[in-house]
């Protein structure tokens, strides 16, 4: 036994020499043939050779299939119900204009009357009429009926279609005793300086000219009275335009 531990030191000896003595080169064969001394040297097996990464692609753009995503079938949307055309407003019949027995024959055109003022008393109504006219024909005329009217600033302008016109101017005219005055419009102002505006179709309730008005512009088909009688009157002539 002692004899061969010697043997095994000598052996022990006689590599450690060998090796300080190859230099590196030795030692590198003998990695490689991978011998392995206990408590000397047992080489390491060799790290396997990584690959390089691959660089990273600095801005990646999806495929134009990614982009777009998972395709979805559309659907189709119900069309809107059209929209139903708004009610066309029936026309209104005019007021219906009865044929006034009482009335004189009238001319055809209306006379032109302006005022500064104009006051009833006994304002009986006003209602919408047909009279006759000198054609054979007729006019709807709006009536007044009161006990007396007042005008104050009186100016009647009486012209033919084709030919000069009469103008006539008092400071007042009165009519008085079951007065009717026929008229085709009115433009004027309450007392209180509302506008007002009264035509033929529909007529206004009393309040809205009782007890007067003012700045009075109308067409006068003609009027009736027990009486009339002008303050300071002047007619001319004007030739039509």
């Amino acid at each position: 036994m002692r004899r061969r531990a010697g043997i095994a030191v000598a052996l022990v000896a006689m590599m450690a020499a060998v090796l300080l003595t190859t230099g590196a080169a030795s030692a590198s064969g003998i990695r490689d043939a991978g011998i392995c001394i206990p408590l000397i040297y047992c080489p390491q097996p060799a790290p396997a050779p990584t690959q390089p990464a691959a660089p990273a692609d600095p801005d990646p753009s999806p495929s134009p299939e990614e982009s777009a995503g998972p395709s979805s079938p559309v659907e189709p949307t119900t069309p809107a119900d059209p929209a139903e055309p708004e009610a066309t407003p029936a026309p209104v019949d005019p007021v219906a204009a009865p044929v006034d027995a009482s009335a004189p024959v009238f001319t055809g055109v209306p006379a032109s009357m302006g005022s500064e003022s104009l006051s009833f008393t006994g304002l009986r109504g006003i209602s919408i009429v047909s009279v006759p006219t000198v054609d054979g024909g007729s006019v709807r005329a709006l009536k007044i009926s009161a006990d007396s009217i007042t005008i104050t600033g009186f100016s009647l302008t009486v012209r033919p279609p084709d030919g000069p016109g009469l103008v006539t101017t008092a400071d007042t005219m009165s009519l008085q005793g079951d007065v009717t005055v026929y008229i085709g419009s009115i433009t004027a102002s309450s007392l209180g300086g509302a506008p007002l505006t009264i035509g033929t179709d529909t007529p206004p309730p009393l309040t809205d000219v009782e007890p007067g008005l003012l700045n009075v512009s109308m067409g006068l088909v003609g009027s009736i009275a027990d009486l009339i009688t002008y303050t300071n009157t002047d007619q001319r002539i004007v030739e039509a335009p």
